[in-house]
Order: structure tokens, then sequence, then C-alpha cells
């Protein structure tokens, strides 16, 4: 064999070679792609971890901030306003004077009714010295009296039986103008104890001339001027009018409209927390009063709240947000609503929860109290459970997955009830 045929079969060993190499090459990288194809990639599951926790039923209602007591103060008696004291925005005490009103006429019958107090008493005195004078004489007639009919006892015939007889008389006289001048006197202490009475009454009614402030509060409103003639606030013929308005303001009721639902559990003196909206601020407030009934168009309890406003930050007409819890259980076994699912009859309920080995596994599971994000899980689950929380028709039993965790919801639901009017 010569040189050059060496040559080329060593070429064409080589070639063949090559080609054996890619072909294997080739066949090897076929084989790996069937296996990605026959084996697919784990799918990620969101799953939550079975906790426990407080659940929590709660209600947001709106309301509206009234005055805890608002009232238009009114004269009792007819005048001119001789005095204006306060006005629009004013704070007041108790018992402080607004104004005062200048009442001639009554003024007038309070001076005739000192005089009947005195006349009373000049008569009074009068039948007091009547009735002294008539003991007085008495005394000297009876014991006249007494003597000759002593005299006549012990000596029979000493004595004129006309003179014994007027004597006595006289005794009987004097007795009866006695008893005429105590009637006298307990009469005139009788007049005088109804002019002391006409006095007070006009005193009173004097009196009421300054008039005053009912409570501490605010002026809200005033209604009248220097030197306006009013009315009294007792005469039914005319519609009298007001002088001022006044609003306490140191404590305020929060007024809400309770849905039916949510009645039992209102409870006198409950601790709420009041948001008020225009200020961005909480409150404290009691449930102080409620109407024990339902508006029969609504269907609400009206509810009052009452709230204390020491610094005067808040204002009459301001909305507020209460939240009111309904139900409650502390120490639950609970996991998002979404990761039950619902089988057969209402009663029949199970989760999917990743195991150790990361595969799929189905739980039957036994339900208790429950909220709008959350369940209490009575029976079937553990804590530390891997429950998946969405999507559990894509995924089967026994499949491995590669868990993502995420966070769970509160156990505290709420709803909003309430307008503003």
């Amino acid at each position: 064999m010569t040189l050059q045929r060496r040559h080329i079969l060593i070429g064409a060993v080589v070639a063949l070679a090559a080609v054996i190499a890619i072909m294997l090459l080739v066949h090897s990288l076929g084989d790996a792609n069937a296996k990605k194809v026959d084996e697919p990639a784990q799918r990620v599951a969101p799953v939550v971890v079975v906790a426990r926790g407080s659940l929590e039923n709660a209600i947001t209602l709106t309301g509206e901030f009234r005055p805890f007591q608002q009232v238009d103060v009114h004269a009792k008696v007819a005048g001119y306003v001789r005095h204006m004291f306060v006005d629009v925005g004013d704070k007041v005490g108790a018992g402080q004077v607004l104004a005062i009103l200048e009442v001639p006429e009554l003024n007038a019958q309070v001076m005739g009714a000192q005089a009947d107090i005195r006349r009373s008493q000049d008569a009074i005195r009068r039948a007091q010295s009547e009735m002294e004078r008539a003991e007085s004489t008495h005394q000297a007639y009876h014991a006249a009296y007494s003597r000759l009919k002593q005299a006549s006892e012990e000596r029979p015939g000493l004595v004129a039986e006309q003179e014994l007889d007027d004597s006595m008389a006289k005794d009987k006289e004097t007795e009866a103008q006695i008893n005429s001048a105590r009637a006298a006197l307990s009469e005139s202490q009788n007049q005088l104890g109804m002019a002391q009475a006409t006095l007070d009454r006009l005193s009173a009614l004097q009196a009421y001339a300054h008039i005053t402030a009912p409570f501490a509060g605010v002026v809200t409103k005033r209604y009248v001027d220097t030197g306006a003639l009013i009315s009294a606030g007792t005469s039914s013929e005319t519609q009298s009018q007001p002088v001022v308005q006044l609003a306490e303001w140191s404590l305020f009721r929060l007024e809400i409209p309770v849905p039916e639902s949510a009645v039992p559990m209102i409870h006198l003196g409950s601790i709420v927390q009041v948001h008020v909206l225009d200020l961005n601020r909480d409150f404290q407030g009691r449930v102080s009063r409620f109407a024990d009934a339902l508006n029969d168009e609504t269907r609400t309890m009206h509810t009052e709240i009452d709230v204390e406003n020491p610094q005067d930050t808040l204002t009459a007409g301001m909305y507020a947000e209460v939240k009111l819890a309904l139900q409650g259980k502390k120490g639950a076994l609970t996991v998002p609503v979404q990761a039950v699912v619902q089988e057969g009859n209402e009663h029949d309920h199970y989760v999917l929860i990743v195991d150790d080995q990361n595969r799929v596994q189905k739980r039957n599971v036994e339900l208790g109290e429950q909220t709008s994000t959350t369940v209490e899980i009575v029976h079937g689950l553990s804590e530390k459970d891997r429950v998946i929380s969405a999507g559990q028709s894509d995924y089967a039993i026994g499949e491995v997955v590669t868990p993502k965790l995420e966070s769970a919801p509160t156990g505290a639901s709420e709803g909003q009830t309430g307008e503003r009017k």
C-alpha cells in the first residue's frame, strides 16, 4: 500500500468517528429534552400557616353630634330688655345673668304688697293691745265677782242677789271680750300671712326679671336686643319670643342608628371608640341610652353615646364613626375563609394542605365561628399546618408543589352602616 492510500484511509476513519460522535451527542440531547417534557416543573402554591388568634365581628356606624342639652331661654314675666350681657358664642356658667328686664308694673305691685304687710303688722299690734286690755278688765271683774260670791257663801244675805248677778255678768262679758280680741288678733295674723305670700310671689316674679342660664354652656342664638318688648313665657295667648338659645357643649350626644341584627349586642355603659372624621381624632364614648324599640321604616334602634368635650374640640353637627364589637372569641384556630371549600351539603367542608414533603393533601374540617375574612377550625387542623389559600381546584391530591407563604388576614371584620343626614 502506498503512502497516499494510507493517508486517505486514515482520513476516512477520522471522519467516520466524528460522525458517530455527533450522532451520540444529538441522541443524548434528545433524551434530556424528552425527560424535561416528561417531568414538568413544580407549581407554586400560596399557603398560610394555621395559627390561633382572636375572632371579632364588628360594625362601624356613622352618627352626628348633638348638644347634651339645648334650650331656648324665655322670660317668665313680660317687660322691656334693659340690659343684654351675652351674645352668640359666649360661654356662660350655671346661674349667670344673661339679661335684665324692666317691669314697672311689677315693681309697683311689690311696693303695694309691702304696704299691705305693714298695715297687717299694725293691725296685729292693735289686736294685741285690745286683747291685753280685755284680759286686764276681765281679771278685775272676775276678782270682784269671786270676792262677792265668797262673801255671799260665808254670810248669806250679806250681798244682794242683784249685785252678785251684775258682777257675774261683767265677769262673763269681759271674758267674751277676750275671745273677741283673740279672734281679731288671729285675723290680723292671717292677713299678714296673706300679704307676705303675695309679696313672696311678686318678689319671685321680680327676680325673674333677671334671666339666668339654667346650665353651663354656650350661647348659640340671640333673639332680642336692648329695648325689645318680650312677652311672658307662661302666656298661652301669644307666641312668646325667647331671649337666647343655650347649648351644653361640655358633653355631647352621638346619635347612631343601630341595625336590627346588632341590637342584642348593645349594652348600657359599654365603652366605645369614637373617630371624628373632620378632626381625624379618636375620643372615648359610653353607650348611655337607647330607645329599646326599632323604627318601623328603617329597622334601626336609636342609640346615644355620651362623649365628653373638655377642650371644646367637638362641635354640634360633626359626624363621627363608632366601631361596635358584635361578637368575639379568643384563642381560636383560624384560616382564611377562601381556604375552605364546601363539599356536598352545607356542613361538609375541606381544605388542602401542603405536608412536610410539599405534597398536596386533603383534610376534612369542622367549622366554628366565622367573620367576613376568617373562619374558626374546630376539628381537622393543627397549628402550623400549611393550608392552600386560593385556587384549590388547580391542584391534585399528592402533587408536589412549591409553597409560597402569605400573610393570614386578621380575625376582625367590619360592616359599615349609617348615613349622614
